[in-house]
């Protein structure tokens, strides 16, 4: 009996075959390209600062007389705006006692072992003055970030809150930064974030830089109560204080150098008082330019002899 041999394709028609696939893979090829080139330009966007990414610039300002009293019944016209030298003409402009939204961001880092008590007391006393139409999240950060409460209008804090511990490194940085990115869903106009903590950076991800910058794209104004310890040499005071001062200076808040007592108490007041008589005003830049460089933001009054705060300045789009 005679065994055919088994059929093997003729090298030519392989070679054909080939040619066929060839045009089908080259275009797979160039999509994977793409794809993979898309992902890294993500992931170095990611590394760089967060920008402004609307063409609506937003300021939360506050206005007080010689006296430090809050001066309402402003118009408009009252109000001139900067930017970079150049005068911009205000779309928005609203006086209304609007809710706002806070962030509430307790450091339970290791380094915070002796006043963690004092700073629980101080979110209590912040919770406790919010009006009913107000809400507030709750984050605790040490080597990590966690939110311990989503926005609510609660007065206390979340039952966890009371079962921490003081442990591990100071994530300052990524805290700012992830309730920034949270506060910035809120339907709420007015946002603020109020920092607990010792100012003593020393885990973050995120740079200091980075962290502002999302709170300024999400119109959050920063409020800093310094936590540090007395027993803390005048050098590392400084530098956990500086850091707690830059955020509430750039963003248009307040520092707070009182972290208990009546001082912390009065401090608390004046600041839910000025989140409730805040005036929103709003602009688009006269020259769009998406240079991803910092604008500085200057806001001048008719009257001398008042005083307006507000943050001073953002980081543009960069195209």
């Amino acid at each position: 009996m005679r065994v055919s041999p088994p059929h093997t394709p003729a090298r030519g028609g392989a070679l054909h075959a080939s040619r066929h696939r060839t045009p089908l893979l080259l275009p797979l090829l160039a999509c994977l390209l793409i794809a993979f080139g898309t992902v890294a330009r993500a992931r170095q966007d990611e590394d760089e600062v967060v920008r402004v990414t609307s063409d609506l610039v937003v300021l939360n300002v506050t206005v007080t007389d010689a006296h430090g009293q809050y001066v309402h019944k402003l118009k408009r016209t009252d109000f001139k705006v900067f930017e970079d030298g150049r005068e911009q003409r205000v779309g928005l402009f609203s006086v209304e006692e609007t809710p706002f939204a806070a962030a509430i961001l307790l450091d339970t880092s290791g380094s915070m072992e002796s006043r963690l008590t004092l700073a629980r007391a101080a979110a209590i006393r912040f919770l406790e003055g919010l009006r009913e139409e107000d809400v507030a999240a709750v984050y605790h950060f040490g080597s990590r970030v966690e939110q311990l409460q989503d926005f609510a209008p609660g007065r206390d804090l979340p039952p966890v809150a009371y079962d921490l511990s003081s442990k591990g490194m100071t994530a300052l940085n990524d805290a700012v930064l992830q309730a920034a990115q949270d506060i910035s869903k809120r339907p709420e106009k007015r946002r603020a974030i109020i920092v607990l903590s010792d100012g003593m950076d020393t885990k973050s991800g995120a740079t200091a830089e980075k962290a502002l910058n999302a709170a300024l794209m999400a119109n959050a104004t920063i409020y800093t109560v310094d936590m540090s310890s007395p027993l803390l040499n005048a050098p590392e005071r400084m530098r956990a204080a500086g850091s707690l001062k830059n955020f509430a200076a750039k963003s248009g808040g307040r520092y707070v150098s009182k972290p208990g007592g009546q001082a912390l108490d009065d401090a608390f007041k004046e600041i839910l008082e000025e989140l409730s008589n805040q005036y929103t005003l709003g602009y688009r830049p006269e020259s769009p330019v998406r240079d991803g460089r910092w604008r500085s933001i200057q806001l001048k009054l008719s009257r001398s002899d008042l005083k307006a705060r507000t943050r001073d300045g953002y980081r543009a789009p960069k195209s």
